[in-house]
């Protein structure tokens, strides 16, 4: 990869002033940059928000391997005999776990602005909110619109745990995340515990990095199957249309670059990019309205820098630049030290000086791919 193009990104990054918080590009299994800007570091978990809901998916695939579930195309109401379902009608016993899994459930769900009575809040008041969602009156036919819904994905969580007799949490430990050696995932539930499937789960960049590998192997990890590879075909195939000039695969957002990707609020992606051999992480805590940045940031630079699969011819110039150009964005900007207050006495003070952790970088010469750490 070329160093100067991803030196030029982290340059932008700094003319922005961009809140992003982590940047990790992988390629060919290598980590070929690693950038966290104060004060986020490698070791601490950061909020995923919606990328809560592409891990889900992976679960779901899991769950169908292992045999707890039979397919996708099982109607989600089966799973719910033991419960009373208002509004059950002929649509309602229509919907599958694909149609929660594609944005596609038909129920009447308002969570993307603008809206006056939004379902979110809502649910989020209630003591049991599957019963509140299973509850929904239909909107249209399963399977034929896309409506972006946060409760689907907390109904595929409930179906885990009643499927599995396990945990959300303990079955992605003992089937996904220990097997990928991701030990600091950190996950919140709704009140009576199920796991949100939505929102909530944290993990490091790194353990990003870890799934979105995953899916580019086509579901194998060091050799072993971990998620099946009709399942990785299926995240990353259109089922329908979605706004923002994009597509909607198995809680995973088909970009039209050659890439699918997991997306969280505030800015965390996970890219995955087969054509590459490569995959991209962000974090960060951007705006709504700078939402596309770590896609222009990709289409960019990103991309543009993979210049061939091969070694490149060494460019000391540019090695050294990235470097330095990432020091130069991940490091907080020196401040004056105020005076210190004044004290009446000091013979039993003891003054204590916290540090002060700048950002941290890990590096390697993408300009002549010295691959010296891989990602398993």
């Amino acid at each position: 990869m070329d160093s100067e193009q991803l030196a030029k990104m982290f340059d932008e990054i700094k003319q922005k002033n961009a809140n992003i918080h982590s940047i990790l590009i992988v390629r060919h299994g290598y980590i070929v940059a690693e950038a966290y800007f104060h004060p986020f570091q490698a070791e601490i978990p950061h909020e995923m928000f919606s990328v809560t809901k592409s891990v889900i998916s992976a679960l779901v695939g899991i769950a169908i391997q292992e045999g707890f579930i039979d397919g996708a195309d099982h109607r989600v109401v089966d799973f719910f005999s033991d419960r009373t379902i208002a509004n059950n009608d002929a649509r309602k016993q229509r919907m599958t776990l694909e149609h929660l899994l594609t944005m596609t459930s038909g129920l009447d769900w308002h969570e993307d602005p603008p809206s006056d009575q939004p379902s979110f809040p809502q649910m989020a008041g209630q003591e049991d909110w599957i019963q509140f969602v299973l509850d929904r009156p239909m909107a249209a036919e399963p399977g034929t619109t896309f409506n972006y819904n946060s409760a689907g994905p907390h109904v595929l969580s409930a179906i885990l745990q009643k499927t599995t007799g396990m945990s959300t949490l303990v079955f992605a430990y003992k089937f996904l995340f220990m097997p990928l050696g991701m030990s600091k995932v950190t996950w919140p539930a709704d009140p009576k515990g199920i796991y949100t499937g939505g929102w909530g789960l944290q993990m490091t960049s790194r353990d990003m990095a870890k799934l979105g590998y995953l899916y580019l192997r086509g579901g194998v990890w060091d050799g072993q199957t971990i998620l099946p590879a009709t399942w990785v075909k299926a995240t990353a195939t259109k089922y329908v249309e979605a706004p923002y000039d994009q597509d909607y695969g198995y809680l995973w957002w088909i970009q039209r670059i050659g890439s699918y990707a997991a997306r969280g609020h505030g800015g965390q992606f996970i890219y995955v990019i087969p054509d590459q051999d490569m995959v991209v992480v962000f974090t960060g805590g951007l705006s709504d309205a700078d939402m596309g940045l770590p896609q222009q940031l990709v289409e960019s630079y990103i991309l543009p820098a993979a210049k061939a699969s091969a070694t490149l011819p060494a460019n000391p110039e540019g090695a050294a630049r990235l470097p330095a150009s990432i020091q130069a964005v991940v490091q907080p900007q020196p401040k004056p030290v105020p005076p210190s207050p004044e004290m009446a006495t000091l013979s039993r003070s003891v003054a204590r000086c916290g540090t002060n952790e700048v950002g941290r970088f890990e590096i390697l010469d993408a300009s002549k791919h010295l691959n010296r750490e891989r990602l398993l």
